[in-house]
């Protein structure tokens, strides 16, 4: 995407570093519907009638509001905020998932529509998670110098998975990487019932399903925690596999276009 440029226009205004954060109140003159977004570095304000896309990512020179800055997994050109149908709408077109709220991962490719008022989002990196403060004005009232920049974005830790254990699991965790609300792993007998329609040809059953999947949980639990019944309390339920599906997303093992092993 090509960056825009603020104009002298008051509608597209420069938030400074020291503007603080924007969980304080605004000012009552601010106008209804106006984008706050604001990074480490300072950020912008963007009026509704402005039509103007505001780009946020880790390279400060190509971006108007700079995150991750020193994270070379966040990528140049992370997402854009847009206006449409009178609402603003965070479009993630960077390689890693964006933390809309606790129970929301905004994928790759993927979108999602913001809310008046203050919305914090996080870049989750494998080490960390990068803030990107965003307010929607509702009604009244009440990049450090010296950063070098990677010309190429590195990706995060991606787990090794066999070409059987992505289908299971692709299977099993279908319902967040499509982003249905609250989302929650297939049961085995639902995975097994789609990869017999799948693969006629290949014998799947409940036990094999829950085999592959808990070989793989056994395999990261050495690195990621919460993928073993003795690490969560109980009742365990479903908390094992969710675990294990938010920790693919995250480190992007799984992706949205892996839905195509499905025929989708």
């Amino acid at each position: 995407m090509t960056l825009p440029v603020p104009s002298s226009s008051s509608k597209v205004n420069i938030l400074p570093r020291d503007f603080g954060s924007l969980t304080r109140a605004l000012p009552p003159s601010v106008r209804q519907g106006t984008l706050f977004a604001l990074g480490m570095n300072g950020g912008m304000s963007v009026a509704p009638d402005a039509g103007f896309p505001l780009i946020f990512g880790r390279s400060e020179p190509d971006v108007h509001v700079c995150v991750g800055a020193e994270d070379p997994h966040v990528s140049r050109q992370h997402g854009h905020i847009t206006r449409e149908h009178a609402g603003w709408v965070l479009h993630n077109v960077g390689r890693l998932p964006i933390r809309l709220s606790p129970s929301r991962l905004v994928l790759s490719g993927d979108r999602a529509e913001l809310h008046t008022g203050y919305t914090p989002l996080f870049i989750l990196g494998p080490r960390q998670e990068h803030l990107l403060e965003v307010r929607v004005a509702g009604l009244s009232p009440a990049a450090v110098p010296g950063i070098a920049y990677e010309a190429k974005t590195q990706g995060p830790k991606v787990w090794p998975l066999s070409p059987v254990e992505k289908l299971v699991l692709v299977c099993l965790g279908q319902r967040y990487l499509r982003n249905e609300p609250y989302p929650q792993p297939l049961t085995w007998a639902q995975v097994a019932a789609e990869l017999s329609e799948l693969r006629p040809e290949e014998r799947w059953g409940e036990r094999r399903a829950a085999h592959i999947v808990t070989n793989v949980r056994k395999r990261l639990s050495h690195s990621v925690s919460g993928l073993l019944e003795e690490e969560v309390p109980p009742p365990v339920g479903n908390t094992l596999n969710h675990n294990l599906i938010t920790e693919l997303l995250i480190s992007t093992t799984l992706l949205k276009s892996d839905l195509d092993l499905l025929g989708e």
